[in-house]
């Protein structure tokens, strides 16, 4: 869902309507706790610059190339696990921790 409304859409409209989407699926299911922000914004900030950094697909092509957004554990890469436990993390989009600076 979230490949195709990129195609459609800009960035900030997709993340509006996808986060808004999946937050209200999340509430029909009795769980609303489940919706978190950071990692929904993540995700789609990957695929979005997966999707305008490679050659234009279709979606079974992306897919296969880029089968590292379909591993939870992705984020690891720029998000400690405490970061993206943090409540605030649920509700809005929390960048990653900077890099530490070389002195």
């Amino acid at each position: 869902m979230a490949y195709e409304m990129l195609r459609r859409h800009t960035f900030a409209e997709t993340v509006l309507h996808f986060s808004n989407a999946v937050s209200a699926m999340a509430a029909r299911a009795g769980k609303a706790e489940a919706f978190h922000q950071t990692i929904t914004v993540a995700f789609l900030s990957l695929i979005a610059e997966r999707m305008e950094t490679q050659p234009r697909s279709d979606f079974a092509v992306f897919a296969s190339v880029n089968n590292d957004l379909f591993d939870k554990t992705t984020l690891a890469r720029w998000y400690r696990p405490e970061r993206l436990a943090m409540p605030e993390a649920r509700r809005i989009f929390l960048l990653p921790e900077p890099a530490p600076r070389p002195l």
